[in-house]
């Protein structure tokens, strides 16, 4: 499977957010994120002190307005459904090209996976940062703490 989306990014992004592979229902959605019981806009958004954008354009806006490049770590992968624990033959993303081209000055990874990938198959020399999934299965963590950790991260 080939990752359906560019990247989200202009010249005055400062952290380049990656997660793994897009989900079913994010590929379904059409865009980043999509699954309809995913943090991770909520997320931005209770960092931001913002309400949540809800539409492709708004998320897009959103990210760019605070400077947030958002990519995946994956170019293409064999994956069952969503289960990033499935991946296998994965081809990483030319992340060099946004790191490189802009003022990136970090990188966030969306879980442990991503991550793991990300240490494995790309690894540049721009700090990195392991950040816990935003993902509904990621139960352990709150929104409330969640959007704390991110805090640190992005503030």
């Amino acid at each position: 499977m080939t990752h359906p989306f560019e990247p989200i990014y202009d010249e005055n992004c400062e952290k380049l957010i990656l997660g793994t592979f897009p989900s079913v229902q994010s590929r379904e959605f059409g865009f980043y994120y999509g699954h309809p019981r995913t943090r991770f806009w909520s997320v931005l958004a209770a960092v931001y002190s913002e309400p949540a954008a809800m539409t492709i354009a708004e998320k897009t806006a959103f990210l760019l307005r605070h400077r947030l490049a958002l990519w995946d770590v994956l170019e293409s992968c064999e994956i069952t459904g969503s289960d990033d624990s499935s991946i296998r033959s994965p081809v990483a993303n030319d992340i060099a090209k946004l790191t490189n081209s802009g003022n990136i000055t970090g990188v966030l990874c969306n879980g442990g996976k991503a991550f793991e990938l990300y240490e494995r198959y790309v690894n540049l020399p721009v700090p990195v940062l392991k950040l816990p999934s935003t993902s509904p299965a990621n139960a352990a963590w709150t929104l409330a703490k969640l959007a704390e950790k991110w805090s640190e991260a992005l503030r």
